[in-house]
């Protein structure tokens, strides 16, 4: 760029405008954005480079009793103390989607905690599975919050259920009125630990998962882990799965506690045990819950938008997509990462980056939270198909997170190699296999 004919210029506001100030020429008075505006000319014309930085402000809320009517935190708890001011000045009016289960399940405490606030209020049930993520049910979505009207700058959309009804609502949110805030209340430990605290949201399109999508987090996540009491044992292991890769990939002190308490964990679903020496020490399933959530906040909050692609929370996400998709609906989100981190890891050991004793380990642990460890789909034709995928949508570089121990990785960038891919695969079936009919 030739500087000659180059100049950066600043915005500031004055008296309600918004002008350009060069960079010498600054001044103290008015309001200053911290967008630029970059001009280049040359003789074949002008060219602006506009540079406008985005912020995101969100809150992830871990607190009990949110369908109590004496709790604020539904209505109030994405807000600061002064926006709840101006906030409870007005009548408030609220837009609920909820899962259909969930609905069955908690549809009458919902309503209440409406009604006793005196909330002008629309709860839409939908059935939000995997098979049914899908534009069709952002349009639902989107139709029923038209007929409703809401501000879309102070009356945010709640989700109310599991991962697909958050990434769903996530994205009728991000188009409606090109961005209007929601709340995500979890309802599964999956979307607990995992959709419920980043930014994605998205649809299944054209045979492939999240094909379609946004990056826009919500206003706020409240975590209430008391919804897992009415969970089957086998959604709290699929929870497991993802707690179990931050595990693995940063933090051996929640291995230890998966390792040591997953039976108890899995069996009181994931609810404050009583073992504990005294009120003040933490006990297990909420230091592991605590933990799950520091750690994946740790991995997404500076990368949000995904710019850099060297993710560690992509472990056990190679696999894992083409397998779900395949055998929908057979197999649970956590059940397929987990399948795939399982392969990983003997592709790891294979690599010599893992020992003996730290596979079986972290297999034995798998398997300790009644995870599947192999499945009959997961052929090493659709384990080739994968990685050439992923490849070929990273930027020309596998980007594949390997474990190196435990609460060690490494992130691999070229394709591995077909003797150690072959090697890999017959072991983990040779060994694995015969755990099939954990599989439900």
């Amino acid at each position: 760029m030739n500087s000659d004919n180059s100049h950066l210029f600043n915005l500031v506001q004055v008296k309600g405008t918004w002008i350009r100030q060069n960079e010498q020429d600054r001044v103290q008075e008015g309001k200053w954005s911290d967008a630029k505006i970059y001009e280049d000319k040359s003789k074949h014309g002008v060219s602006w480079t506009v540079v406008s930085p985005v912020v995101f402000t969100y809150r992830v809320v871990q607190c009990q009793n949110i369908l109590d009517p004496e709790n604020d935190t539904l209505l109030w708890g994405h807000l600061g103390s002064h926006q709840r001011a101006v906030g409870k000045s007005k009548p408030i009016k609220r837009f609920v989607v909820i899962d259909e289960t969930v609905n069955r399940l908690y549809g009458s405490q919902v309503t209440r905690y409406f009604e006793a606030r005196k909330v002008i209020h629309k709860i839409l049930p939908l059935p939000t599975t995997e098979e049914n993520k899908s534009m069709e049910l952002v349009t639902a979505i989107l139709e029923a919050v038209h007929q409703f009207g809401i501000d879309r700058r102070s009356e945010p959309i709640i989700a109310i259920g599991g991962g697909v009804c958050l990434d769903v609502v996530g994205l009728a949110a991000s188009l409606y009125r090109r961005r209007t805030p929601y709340i995500r209340v979890p309802t599964t430990l999956l979307s607990y630990v995992d959709a419920s605290v980043g930014a994605k949201t998205g649809v299944n399109f054209a045979g492939g998962k999240n094909k379609l999508g946004s990056y826009v987090p919500p206003a706020a996540t409240f975590l209430d882990c008391a919804f897992f009491q009415t969970l089957p044992q086998r959604q709290i292991s699929n929870g497991l799965a993802e707690m179990l890769k931050m595990a693995l990939m940063k933090h051996r002190g929640l291995f230890r506690l998966l390792e040591a308490n997953g039976k108890e964990l899995l069996f009181a679903k994931m609810q404050p045990l009583e073992s504990r020496e005294s009120s003040e020490q933490e006990d297990a399933a909420s230091a592991a819950r605590r933990i799950a959530i520091e750690t994946m906040l740790e991995e997404l909050a500076p990368n949000l938008w995904e710019d850099d692609l060297d993710r560690l929370v992509d472990f056990g996400h190679l696999i894992s997509p083409e397998l779900e998709m395949r055998v929908l609906p057979t197999l649970l989100h956590g059940e397929a990462v987990n399948i795939d981190m399982s392969f990983m890891v003997y592709v790891a050991h294979t690599k010599g980056l893992l020992t003996a004793d730290e596979k079986d380990r972290i297999l034995a642990c798998m398997l300790g939270l009644q995870l599947p460890v192999w499945h009959q789909d997961c052929t090493l034709a659709l384990v080739q198909k994968s990685l050439q995928e992923r490849m070929r949508h990273s930027a020309g570089s596998l980007r594949m997170p390997l474990p190196t121990g435990i609460e060690k990785v490494e992130i691999f960038h070229d394709m591995i190699e077909d003797g150690v891919l072959h090697q890999a695969y017959q072991r983990w079936t040779d060994e694995l296999s015969c755990h099939s009919e954990q599989q439900t």
